[in-house]
């Protein structure tokens, strides 16, 4: 049975959640990081998609981003990035648990406040004490103004 088409709308927001397969860990050292970070920016530049927040935790990423390519950018970022890990550790099986999931946000209010759940992540995982201590996620350009050439901001 085929599955059913996301539902993409214009001039919204997508919170994303894309997890490893039975919460494994898909991030293990610096290097991975940078790796997710470097496809991101790389099919950022190819589907033109606005990134407003993103948090990367060692099993799982949070994104929020605004773009009618929203399959196509996740297929391509979360493909790439298991060819990646799977090279790099002889990794078999499964890597990704699902597809990611997707929840419309409306510019509004809800939009900076969903924001800032995803970069207090590591803040309520007990892994940072302030989310400006994390290198992994996008508060430091957003909060403090660190360029990090991925960020976009919102217009309400």
């Amino acid at each position: 049975m085929p599955r059913q088409a996301r539902l993409i709308l214009n001039d919204v927001c997508y919170h994303i959640v894309t997890r490893g397969n039975q919460e494994q860990v898909i991030f293990r050292d610096e290097g991975d990081y940078r790796a997710y970070l470097k496809l991101l920016a790389r099919y950022k530049e190819r589907y033109k998609f606005r990134l407003y927040g993103w948090c990367l935790m060692d099993t799982h990423v949070h994104m929020v981003i605004e773009s009618i390519w929203l399959s196509k950018v996740m297929h391509g970022i979360n493909l790439s990035y298991a060819q990646y890990f799977k090279g790099r550790y002889e990794h078999t099986g499964h890597f990704w648990q699902d597809r990611f999931k997707s929840f419309v946000i409306q510019k509004d209010d809800y939009l900076i406040n969903c924001i800032t759940y995803i970069e207090y992540n590591p803040v309520r995982a007990k892994i940072v004490a302030r989310p400006e201590d994390y290198p992994w996620s996008s508060y430091r350009a957003r909060i403090l103004g660190e360029r990090d050439g991925l960020l976009d901001f919102p217009v309400l």
